[in-house]
């Protein structure tokens, strides 16, 4: 029997998705940008069904005014040893509205990255998929920075 027919991926329903999206403050954005895809990390709250995040005049700005628009969020729950993945696609756009602006300026959406980022975007969801799976090396979730299979990330 295969690892895959013994732990299959789960998928996982849209209030799944969105309560791991909740709990989750950064995800990668990804837009088309020249005719290729970019991706972004970013950090987020969710407000009213969608997800608000800041940012500058610059390339997640302007790309997201045309193209739609991906945002992937991650992660691991070494109770059950599975990791999961939740995907949202759809559009984004900039929050002009007073009273909206205002609302979002009480989410508390401090930027992580120096510089302005005195722009609110919407990102209004089209779809939104998550799954489940058991990971086949799960020691590499607990692996310490000092571990060779760690260089990659350095």
């Amino acid at each position: 029997m295969t690892q895959e027919a013994a732990d299959p991926i789960e998928r996982l329903s849209p209030d799944e998705c969105w309560e791991l999206l909740g709990r989750t403050s950064v995800g990668r954005f990804a837009v088309i940008v020249e005719d290729h895809p970019e991706i972004f990390p970013v950090n987020y709250v969710l407000e009213h069904g969608s997800i608000v995040f800041r940012t500058g005049v610059g390339t997640k700005y302007w790309a997201t005014m045309k193209d739609p628009c991906a945002l992937e969020i991650d992660g691991y729950d070494a109770s059950s040893g599975k990791a999961w993945s939740v995907v949202v696609r759809g559009r984004t756009r900039l929050i002009l509205d007073r009273e909206e602006k205002k609302a979002a300026d009480a989410l508390n959406l401090d930027p992580w990255q120096p510089g302005s980022k005195s722009h609110y975007l919407r990102l209004d969801f089209e779809a939104v998929t998550g799954r489940r799976f058991t990971t086949t090396r799960p020691d590499i979730w607990h692996t310490p920075a000092t571990d060779p299979r760690t260089d990659i990330f350095h």
